[in-house]
């Protein structure tokens, strides 16, 4: 049965949020660290490349795979025995390949810098052992 009433189809609307670039504006704004974090970053002048330099940035890597160094992305201790190994073998081999190259000043650190890290690495394996076996 037909109607006598033909139905209007019914006009679709469209809703248009003027809004949305604001919105994301915020959120992005929201998800960035504040000011001073990003700032502190890039805080100082970087230092001129140097042997002494690129030592201690393994033995800092170094560090923080002992767990002796909280790690800077995580906050937290961490313990990556075999990562920690490589960077002070790297070291090493730094020290050899440059035999007779270095100063007086960078063989000074070169030394220390292993004395240290191989401490370390001994007295972290040595704490975890006893902390396993009690």
């Amino acid at each position: 049965m037909m109607s006598d009433e033909t139905e209007a189809p019914q006009e679709k609307k469209i809703v248009v949020d003027e809004d949305w670039k604001a919105q994301v504006q915020a959120e992005q704004e929201a998800a960035e660290p504040p000011e001073p974090a990003r700032a502190g970053r890039a805080a100082g002048p970087i230092p001129p490349p140097s042997l002494e330099l690129l030592a201690s940035t393994l033995a800092m890597q170094a560090m923080v795979c002992l767990g002796l160094v909280p790690n800077p992305v995580t906050g937290k201790a961490e313990f990556h025995p075999e990562q920690a190994k490589h960077f002070i073998d790297t070291i090493q081999m730094l020290r050899d390949k440059t035999e007779g190259n270095r100063t007086a000043d960078e063989t000074a650190t070169f030394d220390h810098l292993l004395y240290e890290l191989r401490l370390g690495y001994v007295a972290v394996q040595e704490k975890r052992k006893t902390e396993g076996a009690g």
